[in-house]
């Protein structure tokens, strides 16, 4: 099951939360990463809203590429966003497939996490 996940946020091993960095310690860095897409910062956490499309004129947000070890850092990593995969539309995140690029080009197919909710009017986008 090996899986690329994009971190921006709360979830990269450095930054995580106590109550999800035993989860957190256990991804593996693959190095740098951008994708395509707003971020914005909603108070405790960031989130991010994917560009329609990969269209180079949208605006990067930098994160970083990890892999997931297996389905239960997944599951932890899931509850800790949010994410219902049975319920999406209740779900705060909701973890999609996107194109990451590396500084060298390269473009990965990865999951990322994506905001699912109302943006607030004094949420700021960088």
């Amino acid at each position: 099951m090996p899986i690329l996940l994009f971190v921006y946020g709360t979830l990269h091993p450095d930054r995580a939360p106590r109550e999800i960095a035993h989860a957190a310690r256990r991804l593996t860095l693959v190095g740098p990463a951008t994708i395509r897409g707003h971020l914005y910062h909603l108070g405790a956490y960031p989130g991010v809203v994917l560009a329609s499309h990969h269209d180079p004129a949208q605006p990067e947000v930098p994160g970083h590429l990890f892999h997931v070890p297996d389905a239960a850092t997944l599951a932890a990593l899931d509850a800790y966003e949010g994410f219902r995969p049975a319920d999406p539309a209740a779900s705060l995140f909701l973890r999609v497939e996107a194109p990451a690029t590396t500084p060298h080009g390269a473009i990965h197919s990865c999951q990322v996490y994506v905001y699912n909710g109302r943006l607030p009017a004094d949420s700021v986008a960088p």
